[in-house]
């Protein structure tokens, strides 16, 4: 079987369903092409050693890449992002129609839709079916991030959705959550198939040496390791964190990465003097599971959002991966993993009085308590989150509708 993975995101830019799917689909006998953008995200900025032209074709591992032009931007201008989604759209529109040949079956990556509208064009030049995996829900994000207020966009964005969804052979989605919302908007639910998301497994488990530290005050480390948006509700996990010290609890709050709300949560952490705070500079994907093998404990935190409550962070696998005791202050189907493996605790996101609590109790436990969590969080991911997993799943899927 020949499947196209049309993803506007893709290696050397930090993707879940990149390269690792590329060459897992191909390691089970298929042959496997990626029509993708050419590098820019999440900085905006075209990658050194890329150029953006009409079209290249590369080979990364021994998989076939077609890269098509895109208007590069990832800031928080709604303009420059739409321009960024729609150029990508076209582009591969109309070269995947002349440059892709004796294709089986399409897996289209969404985020962002506009992916997913290539795809419907594409599966009907060539006459082959087509699969949308949603890692997030439109019309939802886009309210939920502030990225679009304005109701027209979101009615026509709902309207796009609908007609992908009614295209699409079948539908992928990342959490029991998302499969009943789809559902309660009238999408066929014996077309939506629940595949939990996996993490870089090699890259956490191989890991590099990495000059950035952890730490070392004799205190345990709680890492919240991702991505530092808006959406984390750094503010909150902050609070508890000036709670924790007013208690002289025995940890450090160790975030690690970047994001639009760092510099915020900085001057927030300088304004109440504290001292159990640590920023750390964001690192390889190579270098993070270096991070995550040291640290005592990991951090899992979103905002309170009737979205956020159906999503599942992508953290959550790689913490669980990991083999550490969590802390999950995200409701909903994410905290039903946690609480199903026995790897941590759970706490209300937002609430910075039960999130300074959560974390005493795990701080509380012996060491070989917090072992013996993160043991069932390790074989829990292996069991039933796993690369392999999800990728026998996939091409289950593929052969179904092919």
């Amino acid at each position: 079987m020949k499947i196209l993975l049309l993803t506007q995101w893709f290696e050397p830019e930090p993707t879940f369903k990149g390269l690792l799917f590329a060459k897992a689909l191909r390691d089970k006998g298929h042959i496997v092409e990626v029509l993708t953008g050419f590098p820019n995200y999440p900085g905006g900025k075209v990658y050194d050693g890329y150029k953006i032209t009409l079209y290249q074709k590369e080979v990364i591992d021994g998989i076939v890449i077609h890269r098509v032009p895109l208007y590069p931007s990832h800031d928080s201008s709604a303009l420059k992002r739409i321009a960024n989604y729609l150029s990508f759209a076209v582009s591969s529109t109309i070269l995947g129609i002349m440059k892709t040949r004796n294709i089986d079956v399409i897996y289209s990556y969404h985020p962002p839709l506009t992916t997913s509208l290539s795809a419907s064009v594409l599966s009907l030049f060539k006459r082959i079916p087509f699969v949308v995996d949603i890692q997030d829900l439109w019309p939802d994000t886009l309210t939920a991030t502030g990225m679009v207020n304005n109701q027209r966009i979101l009615g026509l964005v709902s309207k796009v959705c609908s007609f992908v969804y009614k295209r699409a052979s079948k539908i992928v989605v990342l959490s029991p959550g998302f499969k009943e919302k789809l559902i309660s908007r009238g999408v066929p639910e014996d077309k939506i198939e629940v595949i939990y998301n996996w993490c870089n497994e090699s890259a956490l488990n191989h890991s590099e040496e990495c000059k950035v530290k952890l730490p070392e005050n004799d205190k345990l480390n709680l890492l919240f390791a991702g991505n530092l948006g808006l959406a984390q509700g750094l503010p909150a996990i902050i609070e508890a964190a000036e709670k924790l010290q007013k208690e002289d609890c025995q940890v450090n709050i160790v975030f690690l990465g970047d994001g639009v709300a760092k510099d915020a949560a900085i001057s927030l952490v300088k304004e109440k003097a504290l001292e159990n705070v640590f920023f750390l500079p964001r690192v390889p994907m190579a270098q993070v599971g270096t991070l995550l093998s040291v640290s005592d404990m990991l951090l899992v935190h979103l905002n309170d959002n009737e979205l956020f409550r159906i999503t599942i962070p992508s953290r959550t696998q790689a913490n669980l991966a990991m083999g550490k005791p969590i802390v999950m202050g995200v409701s909903g189907d994410a905290a039903e993993l946690v609480q199903e493996s026995g790897a941590g605790v759970i706490c209300t996101p937002n609430d910075p009085s039960e999130l300074a609590e959560a974390i005493s109790g795990l701080v509380s436990l012996s060491n070989e308590e917090r072992l013996l969590m993160g043991k069932k969080a390790k074989e829990f991911y292996y069991k039933n989150l796993s690369l392999e997993n999800g990728v026998q799943k996939f091409i289950k899927i593929f052969e179904e509708v092919k």
